[in-house]
């Protein structure tokens, strides 16, 4: 993309003399841009100036955009060390300002020299400038400096982010560029809003029986053969007492749990019922559910539940501290009932059997 910035041709037009000083890169290479720009403007096209300068075509176009965007700098006026600067390097960095202003381009051709910043800086300030003009107003605590600029650009992104050290990086890019006191305040300020994410409640670890398979069933022993007729008939029926299997066999209430892993490791395993309301209380609906826990667990661990004396009373709960009550055990397991089937459910898969 070029501009008509510059004057035209002499009368005296040498293409031969021209082609021969790219050739030999005589000159600056704000010359060399001016002379391809030249040159086009006399019909040559890009690639016959190529093919007898070796300037490629995206290099003319370089050269060429970035002679003129010298030209509005050195209009406006910038410091001598920068003028200097750019007239022996910087063609890159001077092209990505032609998205700004003659007087944006003159302030960040200073800042770039200043801060000794290559291509990459300059685009990246470039658009910072550009996005930072197009606003209404100037922000709070922000110039229209270019370090300001860019310092607004890493503020902003700053507020929007969440990860901690996102964030943090962020905040320390802002100050870097910050020219005011008043921009590196504003940018401070952020640090204020940094801390330490609150932690998360871990999963609970829940599981519900599927299947009868899953649910076993206890059988009373009658004894050992041969065995009298009476003391078989004798022994008395088990009552299961709830959706788990539980029994109470002379006086002591028993209940079966699948040999999963988490239950066969656990070493002083208790049973505790209660409903979920009561660990999960925004549940939709209230059942009873089984609590597993293992009494030989008793060091904190901020991704467990742990059941604790309270007052006298056992307490499970999830502490993301070390709690100062004692530790009971840890809760290993959370069982739901096998879910049951409605009459209307059960007549209709019977239906579709027959």
């Amino acid at each position: 993309m070029t501009t008509n910035d510059s004057a035209a041709p002499p009368i005296d037009f040498d293409s031969e003399a021209i082609f021969l000083r790219l050739r030999r890169k005589e000159g600056s290479w704000v010359e060399w841009g001016q002379s391809c720009q030249l040159l086009q403007k006399n019909g040559f096209d890009t690639q016959q100036i190529f093919e007898a300068s070796g300037f490629e075509p995206i290099h003319q176009n370089q050269v060429i955009v970035a002679s003129q965007v010298f030209s509005s700098i050195t209009e406006v006026g910038v410091k001598p060390e920068t003028e200097n600067h750019f007239t022996r390097m910087g063609s890159d960095s001077l092209y990505e300002l032609r998205i700004l202003s003659k007087k944006d381009r003159a302030a960040v051709a200073d800042f770039l020299c200043e801060r000794n910043m290559n291509a990459d800086g300059s685009k990246e300030i470039a658009k910072a400038v550009k996005e930072f003009a197009d606003l209404r107003q100037l922000p709070t605590g922000f110039t229209d400096h270019p370090g300001d600029a860019v310092a607004y650009q890493y503020w902003r992104y700053a507020k929007q982010q969440h990860d901690l050290m996102d964030k943090t990086r962020l905040v320390a890019r802002g100050l870097l560029f910050a020219h005011t006191v008043s921009a590196r305040q504003e940018v401070e300020k952020l640090l204020g809003t940094i801390s330490t994410p609150t932690k998360v409640r871990p999963t609970l670890p829940l599981h519900r029986l599927e299947s009868d398979e899953d649910l076993p069933r206890f059988i009373p022993v009658a004894g050992k053969l041969p065995l009298d007729s009476q003391v078989l008939i004798d022994v008395p029926t088990v009552q299961i007492l709830n959706a788990f299997g539980m029994i109470r066999p002379n006086a002591a209430s028993w209940v079966g749990l699948p040999g999963w892993q988490t239950v066969s490791t656990a070493v002083s395993p208790v049973v505790v019922f209660t409903v979920n309301k009561e660990l999960v209380p925004d549940a939709e609906t209230e059942e009873e559910i089984l609590l597993l826990i293992d009494r030989a667990v008793t060091d904190w661990d901020e991704n467990k539940y742990f059941a604790i004396d309270r007052s006298g009373q056992v307490a499970v709960d999830w502490f993301s501290s070390a709690p100062t009550e004692t530790i009971l055990g840890q809760l290993v397991l959370v069982l739901r009932p096998k879910r049951m089937l409605s009459v209307s459910n059960q007549d209709a898969l019977w239906q579709n059997e027959e």
